[in-house]
């Protein structure tokens, strides 16, 4: 598995651990993925994309791939009819959740004090008043 790592990530341009953090981690979707199968547990694919309706089916399969190289998601297959597939956080994947809470909390504290402090609605407050 490290070989892939390695193969996706630019090793030449990483210049830090920060960067490579963000290289394994960044993107659009995989921090929500990562939160939801932190916070609720595995998840099956059609779960995972309920839970994200903004992704599609091909972004979905192609960043769960590469949580699964980069050894923060566990894929397990079951050799039934239709195919059942579920994903778990491996250890590593794990041990970004207080990370991802800490992000979590400054972008709510930062959203009520610099881009809803003139009294528009946040986003998950917007949504259930509508």
């Amino acid at each position: 598995m490290a070989t892939e790592i390695k193969d996706r990530i630019d090793l030449a341009t990483i210049n830090c651990e920060k960067e490579l953090t963000l290289a394994v981690i960044g993107g659009k979707w995989k921090l929500i993925i990562l939160w939801h199968l932190g916070l609720e547990g595995t998840k099956r694919f059609s779960e995972l994309k309920k839970l994200i309706p903004h992704i599609t089916q091909k972004m979905l399969t192609n960043q769960l791939r590469e949580l699964e190289e980069d050894q923060l998601v566990f894929r397990k297959v079951y050799p039934v009819v239709p195919p059942k597939v579920e994903y778990t956080l491996t250890e590593y994947g794990e041990s970004l959740i207080p990370v991802l809470k800490m992000m979590y909390n400054w972008g709510k504290h930062y959203g009520e004090q610099v881009i809803w402090k003139d009294g528009k609605t946040a986003p998950e407050t917007a949504a259930a008043e509508a």
